[in-house]
C-alpha cells in the first residue's frame, strides 16, 4: 500500500491531502493567507511566504497527523492559482510579489499595444486566445517596462505551480495547460513557445514545457529538510488549481464541464477539438490529444467575503455566512426586483472588461440585507449564465455539469445557478477539491491509478435540479441590459480616479 500527496494553493486558502491507493483520504490540512491588493486592479501574493510556507506547513501537518513514514509516499503533486507571473532571479529568488491571474488588470496598456503591433486576429489564430487580463504575456511586458533594474536581474518567469516545483526539485518547468495562458508567447497548434510575434522576453526566460503528469524531478535534500518529505520522492509537473479541481470530480470526457465555486467561478469544458472564440479561453488539456475551453468570472466567493465583511461585520466570523444564508433564503427568487452586477474587480469572460464595475440596482426602502445578499448570489449566477450562453453560441453545450469548491456548501447560490442557467449540477461525494485532484494526478503519474478510476475514487452524491422561476426569466435580460447601458459610465469613472 502506498500514498500520494496533493497540495493546492488558492487565493485565500491552501489545502492538502494524503491519499491512500484507491482514493481514501487518510489526512487533510489547510491554512490561510491574504490576497494583497496594493491598488485598484492589482492582485498579488508573496511567493515565499504565501505559497511555499503554506506548502511546508501543510506537508508537515499531514505527516504528523497521519503518522505515515515519508518514504511510503509514492509521488507529490501541486497545483495553485493561475495563470500567475512571478519573475525570479538566477538563483530562483522572487524579485517582486507574484502578479495574479485575471483579477489583476494592471497590464491594460500592454494588451492594447500588443494587439496593435501584432493584430488581434493573428493572436487568436496563433495562440488560441485573445489577449485579456488573464494573459501572462502582457504582464511580463508590464514588468519589463516598469522595473528595468529588476528585469536585468531576471533569470526565469515562473507560474505559481512552477515555483513550488522549483522549490521541491530545483527544476523550472510548466505544464502546457498553464503555458497556453502566456499569450502571445505560446503557439497553440505547435504546442510550444513562440517568440516571433512580439519582443517580450528571451526564450531562456521561460520554463521547460511538460505535460501535467510527467515527472518534473525529485525532492531535493534542502526541500526534504524543510518539509519532512523523503529526498528522492517523485514530483510531477502539476497544473493550475482549476484543472486539478476538474480532475477531482471526474471531468475526463468530451462534454464534461466543471463549475468551480471558489474565490471566482471558473468553468472548464472538455472537447475533442480546439475551440477558437475570443470570448473564452482555450488550452491543451492535461494530457496529449485533449482540449479544454475555459471561462471565469473575476469575483465570486471573493464578493461574498466582501459582502460579509462590509454588511455583517457584527456577526461572529465563523457563523456569519450561515446567518446570511438564512436571510437570503427568506428573500424570494429575484430578491424583490433587486439586481447586482458582480463586477467588483472588472470582469473576465465573456465581456473582458477591466473597467466593469459592481453595483446594486433597484434598491428601495423595502429591501433588507437578506435581499442584498441574495442579489449578490443571483448576480454571480446571472454572470455564470452569460458564460453558459456563450458556450452554446460557440457550439459547445455540456453533456453533464460537475460542481466543486467551497461554494457548493452555499445552498441558495448553488440552486440559483442551476435555476438561472437551466443546468443540472452533480455534486460529488468528496468536495476536497484541487488537492484531491492533485493526489489522483500523482497516482496516474506513478501507475497506481488509471484515468477512469476517478469515478470510484469520487462518485456523484447528489444532483441540483434546475427549477423555473418567472422572476429570473424577467430579470436576466435586464441584467445584461444594465451592463450594456452603463459600461460607458464605468469606463469614465476609471478615467477620473
Amino acid at each position: 500500500m502506498g500514498f500520494t500527496l496533493g497540495i493546492d494553493i488558492g487565493t485565500f486558502e491552501s489545502k492538502g491531502v494524503l491519499v491512500e491507493d484507491g482514493g481514501r483520504i487518510v489526512a487533510q490540512a489547510s491554512c490561510s493567507h491574504e490576497l494583497i491588493v496594493p491598488r485598484p486592479g492589482w492582485a498579488e501574493h508573496r511567493a515565499e511566504q504565501d505559497w511555499w510556507s503554506d506548502f511546508v506547513t501543510i506537508t508537515r501537518g499531514l505527516l504528523g497527523d497521519s503518522g505515515i513514514d515519508p518514504p511510503e509516499i509514492r509521488a507529490v503533486a501541486t497545483s495553485a492559482i493561475g495563470p500567475c507571473m512571478l519573475p525570479v532571479d538566477r538563483d530562483g529568488a522572487p524579485l517582486i510579489n507574484a502578479v495574479l491571474y485575471g483579477v489583476d488588470t494592471r497590464a491594460g496598456d500592454e494588451i492594447a499595444d500588443l494587439n496593435q503591433a501584432i493584430g488581434e486576429a493573428t493572436i487568436l489564430t496563433r495562440c488560441g486566445n485573445a489577449l485579456t487580463a488573464q494573459s501572462v504575456g502582457p504582464k511580463i511586458l508590464w514588468f519589463r517596462r516598469n522595473h528595468p533594474e529588476l528585469w536585468a536581474r531576471t533569470g526565469k518567469i515562473l507560474s505559481s505551480t512552477s515555483y513550488l516545483t522549483f522549490k521541491l526539485t530545483g527544476e523550472q518547468v510548466i505544464d502546457h495547460y498553464t503555458a497556453a495562458s502566456f499569450s502571445p508567447l505560446y503557439d497553440i497548434a505547435r504546442q510550444d513557445w513562440c517568440f516571433d510575434l512580439a519582443d517580450i522576453c528571451a526564450p531562456e526566460l521561460l520554463p521547460k514545457l511538460m505535460w501535467s503528469t510527467e515527472i518534473a524531478g525529485h525532492v531535493q535534500e534542502s526541500a526534504a529538510a524543510e518539509t519532512g518529505l523523503a529526498a528522492g520522492t517523485p514530483v510531477i509537473c502539476g497544473t493550475i488549481d482549476a484543472a486539478a479541481e476538474a480532475v477531482s470530480v471526474g471531468v475526463n470526457a468530451p462534454g464534461d464541464m466543471m463549475m468551480m465555486y471558489g474565490s471566482t467561478i471558473f468553468i472548464i469544458l472538455l472537447s475533442d477539438t480546439a475551440l477558437s472564440d475570443a470570448r473564452l479561453w482555450h488550452a491543451p488539456w492535461l494530457f496529449p490529444g485533449q482540449h479544454a475551453a475555459m471561462a471565469g468570472l473575476a469575483t465570486s466567493g471573493t464578493l461574498t467575503h466582501w459582502f460579509r465583511d462590509q454588511f455583517a461585520s457584527e456577526l461572529p466570523r465563523d457563523s456569519a455566512f450561515a446567518m446570511l444564508t438564512r436571510e437570503a433564503d427568506a428573500s424570494p427568487p429575484g430578491a424583490k426586483g433587486l439586481l447586482c452586477l458582480p463586477y467588483f474587480s472588472g470582469e473576465r469572460t465573456p465581456i473582458h472588461d477591466s473597467h466593469a464595475k459592481g453595483c446594486f440596482f433597484g434598491l428601495d426602502l423595502t429591501h433588507n440585507r437578506g435581499d442584498m445578499y441574495r442579489a449578490v448570489l443571483e448576480g454571480i449566477a446571472a454572470a455564470t449564465r452569460h458564460i453558459a450562453d456563450t458556450y452554446a453560441e460557440a457550439g459547445r453545450r455540456p453533456a453533464r455539469v460537475l460542481a466543486v469548491g467551497g461554494g457548493t456548501r452555499n445552498r441558495p447560490w448553488l440552486q440559483a445557478t442551476s435555476d438561472i442557467t437551466g443546468l443540472d449540477q452533480i455534486v460529488c461525494e468528496v468536495t476536497t477539491g484541487a488537492s484531491y485532484g492533485d493526489a489522483f494526478l500523482a497516482s496516474l503519474a506513478v501507475g497506481s491509478a488509471e484515468p477512469g478510476d476517478i469515478t470510484t475514487w469520487n462518485p456523484g452524491a447528489r444532483t441540483i435540479k434546475a427549477e423555473r422561476h418567472v422572476a429570473y426569466e424577467r430579470q436576466y435580460p435586464l441584467f445584461l441590459k444594465l451592463y450594456e447601458q452603463t459600461r460607458d459610465i464605468m469606463a469614465a469613472l476609471d478615467k477620473g480616479r
